[in-house]
């Protein structure tokens, strides 16, 4: 036998391949983890977090990074839930906390404005039917990875897990969940004009 069983219980050999770190709290994943895979992303980013708020706060120059992004050509997306939805009320509950899902959003949707146009930026909101899903797990993408949290119950965004995830092939963990949402992006709404 070549290849002990203990050899062979540690090598990452099916769609396990894919993860490449997890943590047990969002907030336990390094601002670097952020900032360089943000920094690495050539064709996308994608931001499908239900609130994103947390990003402008974590990842150092966030907002300079989206515009320099956004002008060598990276496509920058932003999926929201909607501040006057009924899920994002629901939800308000559930958590209770002083700084709520709808404050959360506005902050991003403050922050976007800010940006001002760029070319290649989007922002929707998620449709109705729609917002559960959304709320209950966030996908942020770039290019061939990913980070993902899937909220448990009560619990904040930062306070839930997330997958750190590199696509190997066809079907895996990292399709899946970028399948997920994208599904979300298409049924969502544009912004109403402001």
């Amino acid at each position: 036998m070549i290849w002990p069983q203990a050899v062979k219980d540690r090598i990452k050999s099916g769609h396990d391949r894919e993860l490449v770190q997890s943590y047990p709290y969002r907030s336990a994943c390094p601002s670097t983890v952020w900032a360089d895979l943000i920094d690495s992303a050539d064709e996308e980013l994608f931001f499908a977090g239900y609130t994103n708020y947390f990003l402008w706060t974590q990842v150092p120059a966030f907002a300079d990074t989206l515009r320099r992004k956004a002008a060598e050509g990276c496509r920058v997306r932003f999926l929201l839930g909607d501040p006057e939805g009924q899920v994002t009320r629901q939800r308000e509950v559930v958590e209770d906390v002083a700084l709520s899902v709808s404050t959360r959003i506005r902050i991003t949707l403050e922050n976007l404005d800010r940006l001002g146009k760029l070319d290649g930026l989007e922002t929707r909101f998620s449709a109705p039917e729609d917002a559960t899903n959304h709320v209950s797990l966030s996908v942020f993408r770039f290019d061939r990875e990913a980070l993902v949290t899937p909220h448990l119950a009560r619990l904040v965004g930062h306070d839930s897990p997330l997958l750190h995830l590199r696509r190997q092939g066809e079907k895996g963990m990292f399709e899946r969940f970028s399948e997920h949402a994208e599904e979300l992006w298409r049924t969502a709404v544009p912004l109403p004009t402001r």
